[in-house]
C-alpha cells in the first residue's frame, strides 16, 4: 500500500482492514503531511508495534531526486525520477522537474503535475517532450515535501515565520490531470495536513475551459491563472494550438462566469516575445480583452531563452505596454524569471542537462 497521496479517509479505512482503529488514519495523515514524515518507523505518533506491522505493509514513495541544479540566485532545479507506481502498476517511470525559489520572508515551490506536456504551447522547451504520462497525487505532494524539508534548515535560521507558496506551473496541464491535482490540493490546503493558504497556492493552465468550469465548482481551490500570451486568436492560435479548441472569446467568457472569492483576482500571464506579441496595439487589444472582467491583473513574462527561434522583448518594449495597461486600469506587473542559468526559469522545464555548470550539485 502507497501511503503518499491517500488522504485521511483512505487512510483511516486502510488502517481498519489493518484491525486498528480508524482514529490511526489520521494519525498517519498528521505525521506524513503535517510533520512530514517519510519513514513509518519515524511516526512516534504510532504505537512501536503498529509501526512495524506498517512498515511490512506499507511504504512512503517519495520521487527520487536525480540531480539538483543550484542557480546564482539560490534558485534550486530539482530533476526528479519517479517510478513505476506500486497500488496499479499503470504508471510508468518517468522524470519531471520542480523548481525551489527562496526570498527573504517567503519561499516558492513550483511544481509539476504530468511529465512533460500534450498543449504545444510554441514557445515553452517542456512542449518538446510531449506527454509523458500524468503525475499521481503523491508524486505532486512528494515535489513538495522534498523541496520544504530541504529548506527547513533555512526556515528554522530564519528569525520570522517563512511563507510558503505553491504554484502549479511546472510540466504540464494541471486542468488536463484534474482529478489527481484536486486530490493532491485538498492535502496541501488542508490545515491537517500540509496546511498551505488557498492564497498562496496558484494553479495556471493555458486555457482548458470544461476543467476552468469543474474547478470553479470545488469548495476547496487555489487561486487561477490563465496563460494568455496573445492580443488576438489568429496570434494565439500560432503561438498556443490549444486555442483553436478554447478560443479567446469562449475562455473570457469562461473566466466572466468564474466564481471570485472576496480576496481573489483572476491572474494572466503573458510571456512577452520580441516582434511577435509586445507592441503597443497588442497592449491595447489585451486591454479590450479583458474589459468586461472584474477583478484581475496581469503578469508580463519576459521570454527565458532556449532553443527556440524567439526573442526576448526590449525592456522599452516592456515598458510601454505595461503602461498602457496600468493608464486603462489594469494592474500589471513584471515579473522576470528565477533560475534562468540553470533552465529552471518559466518555459525551460525540458529535463535539459547543464551539468557543464559550475553551480550544479549533484544528488
Amino acid at each position: 500500500m502507497e501511503l503518499l497521496g491517500k488522504s485521511k479517509n483512505e487512510l483511516r479505512e486502510f488502517c481498519q482492514t489493518l484491525g486498528e482503529p480508524a482514529y490511526r488514519g489520521g494519525q498517519i495523515y498528521h505525521a506524513l503531511y503535517a510533520e512530514r514524515k517519510s519513514d513509518v518507523r519515524q511516526m512516534t505518533n504510532l504505537p512501536a508495534a503498529f509501526r512495524q506491522r506498517l512498515a511490512a505493509e506499507a511504504q512512503i514513495t517519495l520521487p527520487s531526486v536525480k540531480q539538483r541544479y543550484i542557480s546564482q540566485d539560490e534558485s534550486v532545479r530539482y530533476l526528479f525520477a519517479l517510478p513505476d507506481g506500486h497500488d496499479s502498476g499503470k504508471q510508468r517511470a518517468a522524470s519531471v522537474e520542480a523548481v525551489f525559489m527562496p526570498s527573504d520572508g517567503r519561499q516558492t515551490i513550483c511544481i509539476s503535475t504530468q511529465a512533460g506536456c500534450a498543449v504545444d504551447c510554441q514557445f515553452c522547451l517542456t512542449a518538446q517532450l510531449g506527454l509523458i504520462r500524468n503525475l499521481t497525487a503523491g508524486e505532486m505532494l512528494g515535489q513538495v515535501l522534498i523541496a520544504m524539508n530541504d529548506a527547513a534548515p533555512r526556515a528554522v535560521a530564519s528569525a520570522d515565520a517563512v511563507q510558503t507558496n505553491i504554484v502549479l506551473m511546472g510540466q504540464g496541464e494541471p486542468l488536463l490531470n484534474f482529478d489527481a491535482v484536486m486530490e493532491a490540493l485538498r492535502i496541501l490546503l488542508d490545515p491537517e495536513g500540509v496546511g498551505v493558504s488557498p492564497k498562496h497556492v496558484t494553479l495556471s493552465t493555458s486555457g482548458i475551459i470544461p476543467g476552468i468550469e469543474r474547478l470553479a465548482n470545488e469548495k476547496i481551490r487555489p487561486k487561477l491563472a490563465i496563460s494568455l500570451n496573445a492580443s488576438n486568436d489568429e496570434q494565439r492560435d500560432a503561438l498556443m494550438p490549444i486555442n483553436r479548441k478554447y478560443p479567446l472569446g469562449a475562455l473570457l467568457e469562461a473566466c466572466q462566469n468564474y466564481p471570485l472569492r472576496p480576496w481573489e483576482h483572476l491572474t494572466f500571464e503573458y510571456v512577452m516575445l520580441g516582434g511577435l506579441n509586445d507592441s503597443a496595439d497588442d497592449a491595447r487589444h489585451v486591454v479590450r480583452l479583458l474589459g468586461k472582467l472584474k477583478s484581475v491583473k496581469v503578469n508580463l513574462i519576459p521570454w527565458n531563452p532556449g532553443e527556440l527561434p524567439y526573442r526576448e522583448s526590449s525592456p522599452e518594449a516592456i515598458a510601454v505596454f505595461r503602461q498602457i495597461l496600468i493608464d486603462r486600469g489594469v494592474p500589471t506587473f513584471v515579473r522576470y524569471s528565477r533560475g534562468r542559468d540553470v533552465m529552471a526559469a518559466c518555459g525551460q522545464l525540458a529535463l535539459k542537462d547543464v551539468s557543464s555548470s559550475p553551480l550544479t550539485v549533484l544528488s
